[in-house]
């Protein structure tokens, strides 16, 4: 998936918290400490997210998407 955000972080899965609708993953990255993004479990599974994976975070608007390369 391409991203269209230029505005990149790399972060580490820090935690996950899902319940049928939604997921709450959390980040840990040099600047800022850490971030937080908030997406469908749909999602979640999708891009197959485990706790220690590092991820690019695509910031585009109020939004925190992580995208997994």
């Amino acid at each position: 998936m391409k991203a269209g955000a230029r505005n990149k972080l790399t972060g580490k899965v820090t935690s996950i918290t899902s319940d049928k609708v939604m997921s709450l993953v959390k980040f840990e990255v040099t600047v800022p400490a850490s971030m937080a993004s908030v997406l469908t479990t749909e999602s979640l599974l999708d891009l197959d997210l485990k706790v220690g994976d590092i991820v690019q975070l695509v910031v585009k608007a109020i939004n925190v998407l992580p995208v997994k390369e």
